[in-house]
This record gives C-alpha cells, sequence and structure tokens, in this order.
C-alpha cells in the first residue's frame, strides 16, 4: 500500500507544480501581450510622425518652388517687355504682346498668394492631425508634372499673337 500512496502523491505534486507552471506562463502571455501592444502603439506613432514629416517637406519643397519659379518669371516677363516695346517702334502690333505680358504677369501674381496660403492651410491640417496623410500624393519621387502642350491660354494667346504680327 505504502507504493500506492507514494505514487498518487508524486502525481499530486507533480499536477501541482504543472499547475504553477501554467499559471505562471500565462502571466507572462499576458505581459508579453502588453508589451506588443504597447510596442505596435510607438511604431504606429513613429510611422505617423514620420509620414507628416514627409507630407510638410513636400509642401515647404513645393511652395519653395513655386516662389522660386514665381520670382524668376517677374524678370523674363519685364524683359520680354522691354524687347516688345522696343518691336512695337517696327511692329506696331507688337504693343498688344506686351499688353498680353502684363496681364498674364498680373494673373500670376494674383493667384500665387492665395495658392501659398492654402498650401500653409493644408501644412496646419496636417501639423494638428487634421488631414488624412493617406489621401495626400507621395510627390518626393515625381517628376514636375507636365503641362499638355497646344492646350493652353498662354500657347493659344501667342499663337493668335504671331499671326496678328
Amino acid at each position: 500500500m505504502f507504493g500506492k500512496n507514494d505514487s498518487v502523491d508524486t502525481l499530486s505534486r507533480n499536477l501541482d507544480h504543472a499547475r504553477v507552471k501554467r499559471d505562471a506562463l500565462a502571466s507572462d502571455v499576458t505581459a508579453l501581450t502588453a508589451q506588443i501592444a504597447e510596442i505596435e502603439a510607438r511604431l504606429s506613432e513613429e510611422k505617423n510622425r514620420r509620414e507628416c514629416d514627409r507630407v510638410l517637406g513636400e509642401i515647404e519643397a513645393i511652395k519653395k518652388r513655386i516662389k522660386q519659379t514665381a520670382s524668376a518669371l517677374a524678370p523674363l516677363i519685364g524683359k520680354l517687355c522691354e524687347a516688345t516695346e522696343r518691336a512695337a517702334a517696327i511692329v506696331p502690333e507688337a504693343r498688344a504682346l506686351d499688353s498680353f505680358l502684363l496681364s498674364v504677369a498680373t494673373e500670376v501674381d494674383s493667384v500665387i498668394d492665395p495658392l501659398l496660403r492654402e498650401l500653409d492651410r493644408r501644412a496646419d491640417e496636417v501639423r494638428l492631425g487634421h488631414a488624412a496623410l493617406d489621401d495626400l500624393p507621395c510627390l518626393a519621387n515625381e517628376a514636375p508634372t507636365k503641362l499638355p502642350s497646344g492646350d493652353l491660354p498662354l500657347e493659344r494667346a501667342a499663337a493668335g499673337m504671331r499671326q496678328t504680327i
């Protein structure tokens, strides 16, 4: 009889030991699950922060390009106006081109500031987290958009000017 009790006691101890081990493993699983959730949240926050920085950088690059291009346009139009004024001494119709160039410069100036303000507004939305970053295109590796040729009002007007001159 002694042997039977010893095996029951041994099995009981083994069972108790297995239960303690199981409970410790369950506690470890719970702790690891919490750690994983925390790390995933931090990873998500970091990805969002980087995406926000990328979008803000792209908006700033676009604004810089617009400002640089617009500032380069004014002197070019000024030089074209000077040249057309001289040409008007020989070909009076050139005055129409001069007038057209001035209206183009005025129109460009009138739309640049609102465009820059809108870009600033969009950047503020990104900073405040109100913009859906997924909806914004990734422009970093894209070439500048080419305008369709032959369909621009400026090209049509210039073609009309060439016909009258």
